[in-house]
């Protein structure tokens, strides 16, 4: 998750453009405007020259002279702003935009980097792990639920395969469609190879769309980062990993139990998902495992998290990757794969 110089340099380099596009709009706003209200010119000098006088009075502590000065301020923006509405443009034509307004598209407010910062660094994450391509390959358009059979139930809750895919499919379109105003968080647990991780990744590529930061990683992916922050010599770019991981808008946990489990994964477990529940930023959990082994192998109070916080999805079938297989179909048709 650290970026490296060349990746940090790459989002700043689309910073810098955005305020050269920024200036230069700004300026073509500026000569159609001049071009159609000439007077207006005059305005912004006369502005000008009022606020090159107050910072002369200023320093020569004049401080009476403000109060007129602010009202002379007042008056010619008030005038500025008629002249554009007058002339058809927004009052607000002739001030600089943001691609974000609240860092000014320079990525920091003071010191901290802007949630657009964070944002950037999971896209291009993202993109250069090709996650991006399997995105567009595995989405809501793409998921379908012919594979999953009417026949095939489930001896734990008496539900076929196809009508468990059908809720699930169903609770996890609404996750993505109201993730900006509910805190929710997802475990889909069940058989191998019956669209958990496609599910996941068709949520992941609709909250990104929508602009939130989406994280993914394999169980033992995530894992090998805690381990190397907790034994290694932690370095601000691990400072910075873990920030990523706790405060990313959607945390996906691909296959959790393919791990080597031990008391330091499901210590860092416990803590990665209590975090994240505490500052209520999403988790998406996939695995193959059974409750009673979640239980049992991450212990009674991260299973009490969990079934407590997450919406449980179990999920049944044949390993959809050999239906593929056997039925010869390929590329042929779209369905879940993972």
């Amino acid at each position: 998750m650290s970026l490296t110089n060349s990746q940090y340099d790459q989002i700043m380099r689309i910073y810098e453009q955005r305020q050269i596009d920024n200036e230069h709009r700004l300026r073509e706003h500026y000569r159609e405007a001049y071009a159609r209200i000439p007077s207006l010119k005059e305005v912004d000098q006369s502005i000008s020259s009022l606020g090159m006088d107050k910072a002369r009075r200023l320093l020569e502590g004049d401080l009476d002279a403000l109060a007129s000065l602010k009202q002379e301020l007042a008056r010619l923006t008030a005038k500025k702003q008629r002249l554009l509405t007058d002339a058809g443009f927004p009052a607000d034509y002739l001030e600089r935009s943001y691609t974000c307004p609240d860092c000014r598209d320079t990525g920091y407010i003071g010191t901290e980097k802007c949630h657009c910062f964070r944002k950037a660094v999971t896209d291009l994450l993202y993109l250069q792990s090709n996650l991006q391509e399997i995105l567009e390959q595995e989405n809501f358009s793409t998921f379908s639920t012919d594979y999953y059979s009417a026949n095939h139930i489930d001896p734990v809750t008496g539900r076929s395969a196809k009508e468990a895919m059908q809720t699930a499919l169903k609770t996890c379109r609404a996750f993505a469609d109201h993730f900006s105003e509910r805190f929710e968080n997802l475990l889909l647990y069940g058989d191998t190879g019956v669209g958990k991780t496609f599910l996941s990744h068709c949520i992941a590529r609709e909250v990104m769309n929508a602009g939130f930061s989406v994280i993914y990683f394999t169980a033992a992916g995530l894992f090998d980062i805690f381990a190397k922050c907790v034994f290694g010599r932690r370095s601000e770019e691990d400072e910075e990993t873990l920030d990523h991981i706790y405060n990313c808008d959607l945390l996906i946990i691909d296959d959790l139990g393919t791990e080597l489990s031990n008391s330091f994964t499901v210590s860092q477990l416990f803590v990665c998902l209590n975090e994240r529940i505490l500052r209520k930023k999403s988790t998406i959990i996939s695995t193959n495992l059974a409750l009673e082994d979640i239980q049992e192998i991450y212990s009674e109070r991260t299973f009490s998290r969990i079934s407590s916080n997450y919406i449980l999805l179990r999920l049944t079938g044949d390993d959809i990757r050999i239906q593929k297989k056997l039925l010869n179909l390929g590329g042929t048709k779209d369905a879940a794969t993972h």
